[in-house]
């Protein structure tokens, strides 16, 4: 990525525009066109678990970014399903639906610190995390357990707790996704969902968690690519003057960092382009855009091109621009504050995970068992981290099978005088999934159900297990209390 002009005031006015964005690469070292974008005046990076080896890699690669530029560095660590230090193993740390459901907010706020202190560690600054959504529809198909729960209160303060633990070692949290995703039915990396809530609605429930955020002192705000009609209009809020300038900068008095939700997310694409939906969302108020892993280097200097071509005819004010570098200057300026950060790894993930899984009935002495896990697709939020009770079930036979045409005959004939227990995740979202259960059930009411997604759909059984989330920490907290 060059620069387009030797002219220095066309010079300043594209250090500008690429300020404004966060872009993504793929692999665990960064290409030669990040390392000149850096050079030139790019905003920072996003970095994704296909990024990420371990430790030690990820150290060194966020050294080498910042031996080119200041940037920001960013990636999405909520703890729980959504996890890009753990991709490959799955987190060590419960996610927001396990901490809401044990409600204790001097253990989110621990939590969040000892994830904070491993990403200060690795050199990632920005946190796109906590997820502050109220989650008060059942069959969402992007929150879910990313969510603190369906009670705004609730959501504030753990909201509030995980900012406070993730700023203390000095990573900026974001909270996202404003004004709220929490009612939404559908998924915005495919279209661009619908909040039908008036704005009485959205002040007593979904802005209740960001207003907390920003009197506690959260440095950054994410953009959701949601429609809310009373608020937008026929705009997603991540495009809209009246939810960013209007409601977040003006009545809520936010003046810190705002950062769009990656703009390659067909919510945005389908209907703008990347270009012209990073000048929208520009003008409409956001500081930093985040671009997601799919834009290449070429549209990366389409984007700029977009964005200075729209200072240049009218449709984005230099000032606009300016009063975005001076934001994330103040963010890079507190990046740079001297801070403590713990040098070793913490237990705390699993002290919640254990505190927040629920055993309702009685789970009988294991003998001989078969643990079948029913699949569920990966979320394109969560991406396709491992989940399930491998390796905390050593003495246990594990199956994954297909709900889809799954042969409950073979399993009841393979589960046979043993202890028979069947783990899903969110089984209230997929009917194939909660047929296979009630088949087992029927036959074998002595079954262990053990749900790793959000416990909506309670099937009778022996005993049910809810871990509030799929992470690696959840998983074992449910073996230790299997007894295996």
């Amino acid at each position: 990525m060059s620069e387009l002009t030797t002219d220095p005031s066309e010079r300043g006015l594209y250090r500008l525009a690429a300020g404004t964005l966060l872009v993504a690469f793929q692999g665990t070292t960064a290409p030669d066109w990040v390392m000149r974008g850096l050079e030139n005046g790019l905003g920072g990076v996003t970095l994704f678990g296909f990024n990420v080896a371990d430790p030690a890699q990820l150290s060194a690669l966020t050294a080498s970014l910042r031996a080119a530029g200041d940037p920001v560095i960013s990636l999405d660590e909520e703890g729980g399903d959504v996890t890009r230090l753990a991709y490959h193993v799955g987190s060590p740390y419960p996610g927001n639906a396990a901490l809401g459901a044990v409600d204790d907010v001097e253990l989110t706020r621990n939590v969040y610190r000892s994830i904070a202190d491993d990403l200060a560690r690795c050199g990632i600054n920005l946190d796109m995390a906590p997820d502050a959504d109220v989650n008060t529809a059942d069959d969402n198909p992007v929150i879910g357990t990313r969510s603190f729960g369906s009670d705004a209160g609730l959501v504030a303060r753990h909201t509030v707790a995980a900012v406070h633990g993730l700023q203390a070692a000095g990573v900026a949290a974001c909270v996202k996704h404003f004004p709220g995703h929490g009612a939404t039915r559908q998924d915005s990396h495919l279209e661009v969902p619908l909040v039908e809530a008036t704005m009485d609605l959205l002040h007593e429930r979904e802005l209740v968690p960001f207003r907390a955020a920003i009197e506690a002192g959260t440095k950054s705000v994410m953009t959701a690519h949601v429609r809310v009609p009373a608020l937008t209009g026929d705009l997603p809020a991540t495009l809209s003057p009246a939810a960013l300038t209007g409601l977040l900068r003006g009545e809520l008095g936010y003046d810190g960092v705002v950062v769009s939700d990656a703009l390659d997310m067909k919510a945005i694409t389908d209907s703008y382009g990347l270009a012209g939906g990073a000048v929208l969302s520009l003008a409409a108020g956001t500081d930093l855009l985040c671009l997601g892993p799919i834009p290449t280097e070429s549209d990366v200097q389409e984007i700029i091109t977009g964005i200075v071509g729209a200072v240049r005819d009218g449709r984005l004010p230099v000032s606009r621009l300016e009063e975005a570098a001076e934001r994330v200057a103040r963010l890079r300026a507190w990046f740079a504050e001297p801070r403590q950060v713990s040098a070793g790894e913490s237990v705390i993930g699993l002290t919640a995970a254990r505190r927040a899984v629920t055993l309702t009935g009685s789970a009988s002495p294991l003998v001989d068992p078969l643990v079948v896990e029913v699949d569920t697709p990966p979320t394109i939020a969560v991406g396709d981290v491992p989940w399930g009770f491998t390796p905390w079930l050593s003495q246990a036979e594990v199956i994954r099978v297909k709900p889809e045409g799954a042969d409950v005959a073979a399993i009841l004939e393979r589960a046979g005088g043993r202890s028979l227990i069947v783990v899903v995740k969110d089984a209230h979202r997929y009917e194939a999934s909660q047929s296979v259960v009630s088949a087992l059930l029927t036959a074998r009411p002595d079954t262990t159900v053990v749900e790793m997604g959000l416990p909506i759909w309670r099937p009778e059984a022996a005993a049910y297990l809810a871990t509030y989330g799929a992470a690696r920490a959840n998983a074992q907290a449910a073996a230790e209390l299997l007894g295996v």
